[in-house]
């Protein structure tokens, strides 16, 4: 999942990003709407977690603005003003979410990960395919039963590859979900997640390589 933590509390987005992070969520983090404003222009992200009081832009215009956009990028606001009207008029804004401060982690996680089911064809929290299986929100993977220990990135990596549902997924696109916006284009980072991933899978293969496409779980 690609995420953009957008908060003007440098401690909060901070904490927030590092926690996403854990559970290899690719986190792009900017304290204020108008460097929101050049993210959401650049990258594809599957939720942008928005705080409606910023500097620069306004999180309102943010929100206005992703919408607009036609993409597919949820929104969820996040203030300190827990008023019903408020409440009201963000979501009017077209935020699909709305979450108040202070807030448990957890709940924000379970928002997001909800979220993101909308932002593309729906799909369950369990994903499953060639023996493999990914729970989400436990953050485990398995194949035939055996347990998987999975670094963050290929954690993401295979997620990925499973919502593909058999696709080939190129490697542009999974540097575009998988890592953030740090990551450099040119780098073997792919390659090496793949290959261990395929050495942790194990026997038989399931990880295609599609020359000159990229990679896909059949």
């Amino acid at each position: 999942m690609r995420v953009l933590v957008v908060e003007d509390e440098r401690l909060l987005a901070d904490t927030i990003a590092d926690g996403l992070r854990r559970l290899s969520m690719a986190v792009d983090v900017c304290y204020d709407g108008d460097a929101a404003m050049e993210r959401v222009g650049v990258h594809d992200y599957d939720v942008v977690v928005l705080d409606r009081d910023l500097p620069g832009t306004p999180g309102d215009e943010v929100c206005r603005a992703l919408l607009d956009d036609g993409g597919e990028a949820r929104v969820l606001m996040l203030t300190a003003a827990a008023g019903i009207d408020d409440r009201i008029s963000g979501l009017d804004t077209g935020a699909d979410d709305y979450l108040t401060k202070p807030f448990a982690f957890g709940e924000l996680v379970a928002r997001l990960r909800a979220l993101a089911r909308r932002a593309r064809p729906a799909l369950p929290p369990v994903l499953s395919r060639a023996g493999v299986v990914l729970d989400l929100p436990r953050h485990q993977a398995s194949r035939d039963g055996r347990h998987l220990l999975l670094s963050r990135k290929e954690f993401a990596v295979l997620e990925v590859l499973m919502r593909a549902e058999g696709a080939v997924v190129s490697v542009e696109d999974l540097l575009e979900k998988a890592w953030d916006e740090h990551a450099d284009p040119f780098t073997n980072a792919v390659r090496v997640a793949i290959g261990t991933l395929r050495r942790k899978l194990g026997d038989p293969p399931v990880i295609e390589t599609v020359p000159g496409a990229g990679y896909r779980i059949g």
